[in-house]
């Protein structure tokens, strides 16, 4: 039998205020999306001016995090022509994406969900998945 470690309601929330706290800081509005350790949404924010293509990709970053366990600008390194895992971005019908901005959420060195954050550019997106991250983990 095992025993699973994930987020849930309550800590989606700490993430998503993280999140949009520094988006709103950069002055950028984002989509936020919060997804457990198999990758399934638990919440999701569209802030007010937030692309509508980003709704999709936000959440496809995060389950890539999640799911896949490690972040997406890492994927983005190495899935180049002829990197380690070059055509990934193809795999599981798209969605695992290799833009940054979605990465693991990770309490005591065991992967209990992701972030993914879409609508800047990448280095935005990852700063303001990396800020959810930073205050979540301060609140435990």
């Amino acid at each position: 039998m095992q025993v699973i470690t994930r987020l849930d309601s309550i800590d989606a929330k700490i993430l998503l205020e993280g999140a949009r706290t520094h988006a709103n800081s950069l002055g950028v509005p984002m989509c936020i999306a919060i997804t457990d350790e198999g990758g399934n949404l638990i919440a999701f924010e569209r802030m007010d001016g937030g692309k509508v293509t980003s709704i999709t990709i936000a959440i496809d970053k995060s389950f890539t995090a999640s799911a896949a366990k490690k972040a997406t600008h890492e994927y983005g390194a190495i899935s180049q022509p002829g990197g380690a895992t070059y055509g990934i971005d193809s795999a599981i019908g798209g969605r695992l994406m290799v833009v940054g901005g979605g990465l693991p959420v990770v309490v005591n060195g065991e992967v209990v969900g992701g972030i993914g954050v879409s609508s800047g550019t990448p280095a935005q997106d990852r700063e303001v998945a990396e800020a959810g991250i930073a205050h979540f983990l301060a609140q435990l």
